[in-house]
């Protein structure tokens, strides 16, 4: 026997049907385009944040835009301070990485990896009668929930993980026959990890930038003569020792840090890794996404992924040399998932966004090879085995990044249940180009920061022909088991690969300029590598030449460059170096190897926040098809009531 109600519903399903057959088919679909039915959405969907109104803002950007044009909104409506600022403070996830268990999102308590339920939000749209009223029921299979409402006003309510929730709505309207719609609401949830090194992780674009004071602060050369000392622009607020003979405590001198989400990784908000999971969740309103970045700077695939590594940095207030451990990636991801798995046995791995090979092949020696002039400094370099050459960079593409590809796949391989396809791998991009591809020309220019540093013209070239001829394609054929990789089952072990950002970033390398770039940039960033002031005297209350403050400067602001350059990078972030081996550590603030180290230590040769956006943007469609968030959602379901016959109970 058909229940009454089923059996009303089934009546006005069939009368329905009869009418659309009597129109003609263009007839009917206009009609159905026009009909009313039920819509929803996951509210605050990105779980990394605490409170809707940081979502929010995302979403109203991204309207019609591209993650790229997102950021530059953003960067504008900011004024060039960034986004993130404020909205670092309000994560699941603290300043040392980790994960608050539980988190209180938007005043209710949930298990961040393992959430038993999610806030959606339900309308009636399409042709809703004015002053209709709504009686809506909400059944998970426990019961349903039922109220009635005014059928403009929208319903908030949690609806279960993993569970079916049948939402069915009937609108009465006067004298017309009621009318019932239903549909299914099932809330998918995504859980994103993040891997590997500092393209990965964000660096060069601190979530709070620190705030540069308009007065100078001093820094030894190698010589240690009294001429050979220089002024910078010091950190805001710093009130100690500003002279090269009045030191003070490293302890003084952190208080003013530039913030990051994570200290000792230098992971950011603005990473392609968070603006990718961001994406997604903008993106897609049945979804809810949870990302657990785990990229940190500095990180090789033996020294960061599957063993641990040294922090970059100490969280702001802890003294003394940072001998802060990082655990290895790969076993944080594999605790996490096994700690989910207790909770839910049915969680799963969805996907992993991965960016690491560089520091296998000493990049960054590669760029200390190609900025550093100085004899002296070259000399130190070398010794401490800070600088390395294109020669040393391919015999570690050759014999060791293969090797090491192989393992890293055979770890990852258990945490995707054995399909390498959920392994997004996002390429690098060359940061040397711009004019459409052609190489930086060196110099100085953006490299004024530091008295050793000048872009060698002929090392550079050698570099920028490397990483597009060898380094770049060796990459993808280990991410893809192509050009002879060491794949044990090419169709299980070829992860998702992701270059098509590198055509854009040919025209925004870190040599790159605009009339449009920011004022400040273009008034006191000289091309002529002349940004500061040469005079130790005057340049104690007035470093830079243009006669502007340094507090001007916005890291924040759309620029034509989309790779941070030294410059960038001091005013940005101006990094103490405390994660270097205690025999690499600055004797005080003032000291020559901090002196230098300051400038790229933060990020210099790293994309910037547009830069990140742009590899966000050739990165989505990829994480979407692995995903198939492009699916057709389920179909709706309506009907007439058939009237209530005498007596008869709803």
């Amino acid at each position: 026997m058909i229940p009454f109600f089923h059996r009303r519903f089934l009546a006005g399903a069939l009368l329905l049907a009869g009418l659309l057959t009597a129109f003609p088919p263009e007839r009917a679909a206009a009609q159905d385009a026009g009909a009313m039915q039920i819509s929803w959405e996951v509210r605050n969907r990105f779980r990394l944040f605490r409170e809707e109104r940081d979502f929010l803002l995302h979403v109203e950007n991204a309207r019609n835009r591209s993650i790229l044009a997102a950021e530059q909104s953003l960067e504008l409506q900011s004024e060039g301070r960034g986004w993130a600022r404020n909205m670092v403070n309000r994560l699941c996830i603290d300043l040392q990485g980790r994960v608050n268990q539980p988190c209180t999102r938007d005043n209710t308590k949930e298990n961040y990896l393992t959430p038993i339920d999610h806030p959606v939000t339900v309308r009636l749209a399409g042709a809703v009668p004015v002053g209709a009223t709504c009686a809506w029921s909400f059944d998970d299979g426990d019961g349903p929930q039922q109220s009635t409402f005014d059928c403009a006003e929208p319903i908030n309510l949690r609806v279960r993980y993993g569970k079916q929730t049948v939402a069915s709505v009937d609108v009465s309207s006067g004298s017309d026959p009621t009318q019932r719609v239903q549909t299914e609401i099932q809330v998918r949830d995504i859980f994103v990890a993040g891997l590997g090194d500092s393209i990965a992780s964000g660096e060069g674009n601190p979530d709070r930038p620190l705030a540069l004071s308009d007065e100078g602060f001093c820094f030894r050369s190698y010589l240690g003569t009294a001429g050979a000392q220089y002024y910078r622009p010091s950190r805001a607020g710093f009130k100690g020792g500003r002279a090269c003979e009045a030191p003070d405590t490293l302890a003084n001198w952190q208080r003013y840090s530039a913030l990051w989400f994570n200290s000792p990784c230098h992971r950011s908000l603005y990473s392609y890794q968070a603006r990718t999971a961001l994406a997604l969740a903008v993106r897609y309103t049945h979804v809810a996404v949870t990302f657990l970045p785990l990229a940190c700077t500095g990180a090789s695939i033996s020294d960061g992924l599957l063993g641990s590594q040294r922090a970059r940095e100490c969280p702001p207030g802890k003294t003394g040399v940072c001998d802060i451990s990082v655990n290895a990636q790969v076993a944080e991801l594999r605790e996490a998932l096994t700690a989910a798995r207790k909770r839910q046995p049915e969680r799963t791995l969805d996907l992993v966004l991965l960016s690491v090979g560089a520091n296998d092949v000493y990049f960054s020696g590669l760029v200390a090879d190609v900025i550093v002039e100085t004899a002296t400094e070259r000399a130190i370099f070398r010794r401490s085995g800070v600088m390395a050459s294109v020669d040393d960079s391919r015999d570690a593409l050759a014999r060791e990044l293969p090797q090491n590809f192989v393992k890293l796949r055979e770890a990852l391989k258990p945490l995707v249940g054995g399909d390498l396809s959920h392994v997004v791998y996002v390429s690098y991009a060359n940061p040397a180009l711009a004019d459409g591809g052609v190489p930086c020309r060196g110099g100085r220019a953006g490299f004024d920061i530091h008295p050793s540093f000048n872009a060698d013209p002929q090392r550079l070239a050698r570099v920028s022909t490397f990483v597009d001829t060898e380094f770049l394609p060796q990459l993808k054929g280990l991410a893809t088991c192509t050009r002879g990789a060491l794949c044990r089952d090419p169709e299980a072990d070829r992860m998702t690969f992701v270059d098509s950002h590198q055509a854009a970033f040919a025209d925004h390398g870190f040599c790159a300029h605009s009339g449009n770039d920011p004022e400040f940039d273009r008034t006191c960033f000289a091309e002529n590598g002349q940004s500061f002031n040469p005079d130790i005297v005057s340049a104690a209350s007035q470093p830079m030449l243009c006669g502007r403050g340094a507090s001007e400067f916005r890291a924040y602001l759309p620029r034509a460059r989309w790779i941070r350059d030294a410059n960038d990078s001091y005013f940005a972030a101006m990094t103490y170096p405390q994660g270097l081996p205690a025999a690499s550590q600055p004797t005080d603030i003032h000291d020559a190897t901090w002196g230098v180290l300051s400038a790229v230590y933060g990020g210099a040769v790293h994309p910037s926040a547009e830069g990140h956006a742009a590899m966000a943007d050739a990165a989505l469609p990829a994480a979407s098809a692995v995903l198939g968030l492009d699916a057709a959602p389920p179909g709706v379901t309506r009907g007439l009531l058939a009237p209530l016959l005498p007596g008869a109970r709803q």
